[in-house]
């Protein structure tokens, strides 16, 4: 099996993308693409995807799935081959252990129109096959807004219920039921499920309709149809199944084990809890990571013993046994240097090998990649707005200001002669106003200084709901806690911010007389450079710093031994901004004794060298938020795109530096009122002991700054005008009428009966292969047949179904490659074609009549997007150059 198993292993594609192999025999056995997406219960897979981001440090995943009857035997055999097949590709990829209906965020990502599954398996004889097999009769029960699943349920009405939505497919046509209470985005998904089987495993030549369960009567042909294959329906339907709970409540309690094999037992030894730290794990050993049940990640050391690397899949599981947690529970296997984004999440800090440090300003693009030491420049931010991201920078800080200060409750506005001195017994508004593509954008600060009362914080809150209203909603706000101040706030207010530890700045108020006041500056340009106050004693300063101590009659300008020139150069611009009074330079160590006067005496203070600090490199992450169950719990998503910002929904997009709130148009109103809160509660409890006052940015639909948008690939502002609503995808699959000439004759409907129709007596890509019902063309009688009661429950019945499809809307049918009648493409006469015949062929190679500078025309949509890796509409959007490149990389060129 060994020589098989290397066999197997030499067929892996080198190439990015997704692999899925079946267990056959203790085999892998290669899944068709047609088939990526179905999963027989009775089975187990192994899924390998390779990243294209080759800046990424995480280049690949090797995912194995366990279907809910899968054998022990299968279970065992994937696991080890699992870890041959790590072995094989290095070592170097995150393993994850995938149960059925608990798939990790990660692995749904890889099947954005959701998974299905299937019963039987290879046990039955069933096995994947080829694409255009019309045969079929199976219903599919379709459930979830984020993470789609579809499980083939028995074809009966029996199986339907109110709250869900339900597809029945009968090879040549799909017709989609949506339940009463079901919402948009629900059918917004199963609208794209059914297209996706359609063209992937009918190569287009399918035809949907939708039917609204909650008024029938509208859909009078598909009712028909529904009912010649389920029979009439008697009864009320069931009540809503609750949907599964958002994926877990982000649980704060971690925990950290030391994994030994002592004389071959399991020796599991609490090492930590959170917050922990990267130094706790050494290269020879290997730990767990247990975050509260919810998930089991196992860190592999680069010089732990090849038997201790080759178990730890197995220690694992034998972990969640000892544990007693659940069986579904997700498990991640990863090596040094290959961390998942959300093993290094769960510590404190992270350094990545080779990481630079050092003072100036370092960015980096893509969002794992190797930090590189370069000059910022900030013209490159819109035309660049990764970089504006990284930089959390949306301008270069040149736009109009304007501030007022809360007085009374109310606002007023702050003398502009004083812009950028604030104090921490008030609260203020800054509007930031600035051009994008000549239109004018908005970011609305809100600082909250430490000694403001409660009820100013509240009255700032309600002012900036004030001033967002004047301006229709379009500023991003951005909650600024005394002392977090992002940096594009410091930017603005090139280099004269400087915050007062107590005090206010209303005009004719006497702030009390502190004596001696100490301000510590940082910063090495104006864009970046703040004086912060701090107690007026000897043991407040820093050798590495700069620092500003005003007295009644002289301004010290003291300069550690470890600052640099540039941060000298910003503290001599502070003093003047700061101070009328005389300057007096003092260099460390060189004191006159009245400066130790001022600060109360001589006394230690930190002087250790020390390089810049930087924040940890942490990929961002993207969630759903929901508080539906009175506790913050948010559902992940993995592989994030624009795509995945749902309108209905709240989404919280973290990069550790800031946290950003995005609002969608149609939000719940509750969950929208409870956002900043959310976040709050995002930060309290991170398992990494984030810091709370990390600044949070609410940011509504449309109005998207280049800080946000960077972080996404290939984003498009045009999206929230044109977009793919339910109702426009529901129109695109053309006029109810085109499916009214489908009649079906049944010889015995009593189909939820049959175990061999009831769970999908068909063949098709990942189904199953058993009697199938016999297609044959007919005009008879619609109505259904008395179904025979009496019939033994295990008795396979016979059947007979007639489709008869008529023309699309345009009139146009046209012959495939292969002779067979295939629907056209949308607004034109061109057929679907299949790939490989169009794929790096010349044009004398390709089928009569096939435009060779056209040939994406003549792929069905889901070709379309696995080859070009857009839809569509996105890539007529884009510029001719970057379209004719997707093309010469697909080979369609």
């Amino acid at each position: 099996m060994a020589d098989e198993t290397k066999d197997a292993f030499r067929s892996v594609s080198p190439k990015p993308g997704m692999q899925i192999w079946t267990i056959n025999n203790m085999e892998m056995v290669p899944v068709p693409a047609q088939g990526f997406g179905n999963f027989f219960e009775g089975d187990c897979y192994i899924v390998l995807y390779k990243s294209p981001n080759q800046t990424s440090a995480q280049s690949s995943d090797i995912h194995y799935w366990i279907g809910s009857s899968s054998s022990q035997d299968e279970q065992g055999a994937a696991a080890i081959l699992v870890t041959q097949l790590d072995e094989h590709l290095g070592g170097s990829p995150v393993q994850h252990r995938e149960v059925q209906g608990s798939e990790s965020p990660r692995f749904r990502s890889y099947f954005k129109n959701g998974l299905i599954y299937k019963k039987g398996g290879v046990a039955s004889g069933f096995h994947h096959v080829e694409t255009n097999v019309y045969s079929i009769l199976r219903l599919l029960h379709v459930k979830g807004r984020k993470h789609v699943t579809a499980t083939e349920v028995d074809v009966s009405w029996n199986s339907f219920n109110n709250g869900d939505i339900f597809l029945l497919d009968m090879g040549k046509a799909i017709v989609q039921w949506n339940g009463p209470q079901s919402n948009r985005r629900e059918k917004l998904k199963a609208v794209l499920l059914a297209q996706d089987i359609r063209d992937r495993e009918r190569g287009g030549r399918a035809q949907i309709g939708v039917v609204e369960g909650g008024d029938e009567e509208d859909s009078p042909d598909l009712m028909k149809i529904m009912r010649a294959v389920l029979g009439q329906r008697t009864g009320q339907l069931k009540e809503a199944v609750p949907d599964d709970k958002p994926d877990l409540a982000q649980n704060s309690n971690v925990r950290l084990y030391h994994v030994s094999d002592n004389s071959g037992k399991l020796v599991v030894q609490e090492v930590a809890t959170q917050p922990l730290t990267q130094d706790l794990l050494h290269s020879s050993d290997c730990y767990i990571v247990d975050q509260g049940g919810s998930s089991v990640l196992v860190w592999k050391g680069k010089l732990a013993s090849g038997e201790e690397r080759r178990a730890a899949l197995s220690r694992a599981v034998g972990f969640i046994k000892a544990k007693n947690y659940p069986s579904s529970t997700n498990v991640e296997v990863m090596s040094e240097g290959g961390e998942s984004a959300m093993f290094k999440h769960l510590f404190k800090s992270w350094r990545e090998q080779g990481q630079t440090q050092g003072l100036g300003s370092a960015y980096s693009l893509g969002k794992i990649a190797k930090v590189d030491q370069v000059k910022f420049d900030v013209m490159e931010l819109h035309a660049r707005p990764e970089l504006a991201a990284q930089q959390r920078m949306v301008d270069d800080a040149s736009g109009d200001v304007k501030v007022w200060r809360i007085e009374n409750l109310e606002l007023a506005e702050v003398n502009p002669g004083t812009y950028g001195q604030f104090y921490g017994g008030d609260c203020y508004l800054v509007l930031y106003t600035y051009l994008r593509s000549n239109q004018q954008q908005y970011i609305l600060y809100m600082w909250q200084g430490r000694h403001a009362t409660q009820d100013e914080i509240t009255a700032c809150a309600y002012q900036a709901v004030n001033v967002d209203n004047k301006y229709n909603g379009a500023p991003v706000q951005v909650r600024v806690v005394m002392g977090k101040e992002p940096r594009h706030f410091l930017a603005i207010f090139k280099g004269k911010l400087i915050i007062f530890e107590g005090g206010t700045g209303r005009p004719g108020v006497v702030n009390p007389d502190r004596g001696a006041r100490l301000f510590q500056v940082r910063g090495t340009h104006e864009l970046n450079t703040k004086a912060t106050e701090v107690p007026a004693r000897a043991s407040s300063l820093n050798t590495n710093d700069v620092f500003l101590l005003k007295t009644d009659r002289m301004c010290y300008l003291w300069y550690g031994k470890g600052c640099s020139g540039d941060e000298r150069v910003m503290g001599k611009a502070m003093s003047d901004v700061l101070s009328k009074q005389d300057k007096q330079v003092v260099m460390e160590g060189q004191e006159p004794a009245e400066f130790w006067v001022a600060l109360g005496g001589k006394a230690p203070y930190a002087c250790a060298k020390r390089l810049q600090k930087e924040e940890p490199l942490h990929s961002p992450r993207l969630f759903e938020c929901s508080n539906q169950t009175g506790r913050f719990r948010m559902t992940e998503v993995d592989d994030f795109a624009q795509s995945d910002l749902d309108e209905e929904d709240v989404m919280l997009l973290d990069t550790w530096e800031e946290i950003f709130l995005w609002i969608g148009n149609s939000a719940n109103q509750y969950e929208t009122k409870e956002a900043c809160s959310s976040a709050v509660d995002y930060l309290r409890s991170h398992p990494a002991g984030r810091d709370p006052d990390t600044p949070i940015i609410s940011v509504k639909q449309g109005y998207e700054p280049p800080t946000f948008t960077g972080w996404f690939n290939a984003w498009d502002p045009h999206k929230w005008s044109g977009g793919n609503s339910y109702e426009e995808m529901k129109n695109k699959l053309g006029d109810a009428a085109a499916l009214s000439q489908i009649t079906v004759d049944l010889n015995n409907t009593d189909l939820s009966k049959s175990p061999g129709l009831g769970g999908g007596g068909y063949r098709a890509p990942g189904g199953p292969v058993s009697s199938p019902p016999i297609y044959r063309l007919h005009g008879g009688d619609p109505s259904p047949r008395p179904s025979s009661p009496s019939s033994p429950p295990n008795q396979r019945t016979q059947s007979t179904l007639s489709v008869a499809l008529s023309p699309p809307a345009d009139g146009t049918m046209s012959p495939s490659a292969g002779g067979t009648m295939s629907p056209s493409v949308a607004g034109g006469s061109k057929p679907y074609l299949a790939p490989e015949l169009l794929i790096n062929k010349r044009p004398s190679e390709l089928p009569q009549g096939v435009d060779a500078g056209q040939r994406e025309d003549y792929l069905s949509d889901g070709d379309f997007e696995n080859l070009l890796g857009t839809n569509r509409s996105d890539f007529q959007r884009l510029p001719k150059w970057r379209q004719s490149d997707l093309k010469k990389k697909a080979g369609l060129y």
